[in-house]
């Protein structure tokens, strides 16, 4: 991300990958699915999640883990990627 202001000077930040391209990594899929609630297309476990969830901390706008977990999940889902497993943290 770049911010340029009026003295032309300029702010630089470098930003972690989206989490629907760590997914599909971590998945090892191409692509996600056209119909994410009937098409499934891969299955990740809590780990992965938690790993993807622990580099993005920085970026994302929650204060746990668990929540950042969470909001891997729901991309993950909305993907039509499964997460395998019961979730780890509290419920």
């Amino acid at each position: 991300m770049i911010t340029v202001y009026n003295d032309k000077s300029f702010d630089f930040v470098t930003k972690t990958p989206p989490v629907a391209v760590q997914l599909l990594e971590s998945s090892k899929s191409k692509k996600g699915s056209a119909e994410p609630n009937r098409e499934k297309v891969a299955s990740v476990t809590w780990d992965q999640v938690k790993t993807i969830a622990m580099d993005k901390m920085e970026d994302l706008n929650c204060f746990t883990v668990e929540s950042a977990m969470r909001m891997v999940a729901g991309t993950a889902r909305s993907m039509g990627i499964t997460v395998s497993g019961e979730f780890p943290g509290n419920n």
